[in-house]
């Protein structure tokens, strides 16, 4: 079987010569919707590629139905004691021509979640019909997944909630390459309902569809012109511009947010997923407004400067393999993280682990059998050390969590190489 590294479609798959079970197609289809090919295409710089699965349409239009899984799904309830509240923006940098349409001006999409009131606000869409219909077309999963299954996942934030009246960190959260930012909402909530405002970007072309304002759905046209290291590099670094542009717009004396007055500008952090973890660091090298960084399983495209960062504190949250020798650019980079830092891994995790797809692939009854950890254990871990992490160094409150491994969280490897 192929290495993801050593593909650039999935379309490119030979069919196989065996027509595999349905249920074998449907768990090779969602492991093909937690492995967005261009990252894995990525090199070295970032996870180390899986196994590839079946392609899906090699077991013919019998086995396209996906009628034996459930069609509803939920994300794990926030932890904290606030209720979320969320609001979307949709930000305009014209200082700056979009690096992949090649004109006008850079945008972004912004999910703000914020501690809130109870019983106030309505519920929403995790996605809209046509970024779901896309994921699951670029996927080829769109005769296993049903588009309502996406757009219909329960989640615990509500638009319109009134605040709860306070100043709060704020955190940045950057997705991966590809995808939504969609993605990371059961960790953005879980922050936000323990009081943190949270913003969740979308940067434009970057991902397989996001909705923009005026009917626009914009597509990856970054996915047409990234080639090789130097690529994500510019991926990165652009990010990073993205994250500047936004704390401007978020902190400034005209922010472009009604509930700005939440924010403690003081206290700002990151985080990032995959190449959304590279941004941080890059974003924290050029932004000392950034306090303190998370990068979760993504290889540092944006190499840390040999100066370090100014001895703020970082971590390295990682899927299994990104134990020391499992990643060159963490090897590498690990030295010059200059201030607080752990390196953290969980045992039975995959790329996707920080995410929300291992809890919705659990509860469609297709686990990833190369990253068994449960769905609703990869959530809880990652809550609970990506909160430890912003509580110790912006609320200044110690986590022992972080000291070292813990009986009750017996999947945690701590690293000191």
């Amino acid at each position: 079987m192929k290495s993801m590294k050593s593909m650039t479609s999935m379309k490119s798959m030979k069919p196989m010569t065996l027509v595999p079970s349905r249920r074998t197609v449907a768990s090779a289809a969602l492991l093909a919707l937690l492995l967005p090919l261009p990252l894995a295409a990525a090199g070295t710089s970032f996870a180390a590629a899986p196994s590839a699965a079946p392609s899906v349409a090699a077991a013919g239009p019998s086995a396209a139905g996906p009628e034996s899984h459930r069609t509803t799904v939920e994300l794990p309830r926030p932890t904290g004691r606030f209720a979320v509240g969320r609001e979307d923006l949709h930000l305009v940098d014209r200082s700056r021509t979009d690096p992949w349409a090649g004109s006008g001006p850079r945008e972004l999409m912004v999910t703000m979640r914020y501690p809130a009131r109870h019983d106030t606000g309505r519920t929403t869409r995790y996605l809209t019909s046509e970024e779901a219909r896309l994921l699951l077309v670029d996927r080829g999963l769109d005769q296993v997944i049903p588009v309502e299954t996406l757009t219909g996942t329960l989640t615990g934030d509500r638009t319109g909630a009134r605040p709860v009246a306070g100043r709060y960190p704020l955190i940045v959260l950057s997705p991966g390459f590809t995808v939504h930012r969609a993605t990371l909402t059961a960790l953005a909530e879980d922050l936000a309902s323990r009081g943190y405002v949270v913003a969740a970007v979308d940067h434009a072309y970057e991902s397989v569809g996001t909705a923009f304002p005026g009917g626009r759905v914009l597509r990856c046209l970054a996915c047409e012109k990234v080639q090789g290291e130097e690529g994500y590099r510019t991926v990165s670094d652009t990010r990073s511009r993205d994250v500047s542009f936004l704390l401007d717009r978020l902190t400034g004396r005209s922010p472009a947010w009604r509930h700005a007055g939440l924010i403690d500008k003081s206290r700002i952090a990151m985080a990032g997923h995959s190449i959304g973890g590279a941004s941080t660091a890059a974003a924290m090298a050029a932004d000392h407004r950034i306090r303190a960084g998370i990068n979760m399983d993504g290889g540092f495209s944006t190499p840390v400067p040999a100066a370090g960062l100014d001895g703020r504190p970082f971590m390295l949250l990682g899927a299994q393999q990104r134990g020391p020798g499992g990643n060159a650019s963490w090897d590498r980079d690990w030295p010059l993280l200059d201030g607080w830092k752990r390196w953290i891994t969980f045992a039975d995790s995959g790329h996707f682990t920080f995410t929300d797809f291992p809890a919705i692939a659990e509860q469609l009854g297709l686990p990833d059998d190369e990253a068994p950890l449960p769905g609703a254990r990869s959530v809880e871990l990652t809550r609970r050390y990506v909160a430890a992490f912003f509580d110790q160094h912006l609320r200044g409150s110690p986590q022992p969590a972080l000291d070292g491994p813990s009986p009750d969280a017996p999947e945690v490897r701590f690293h000191t190489p």
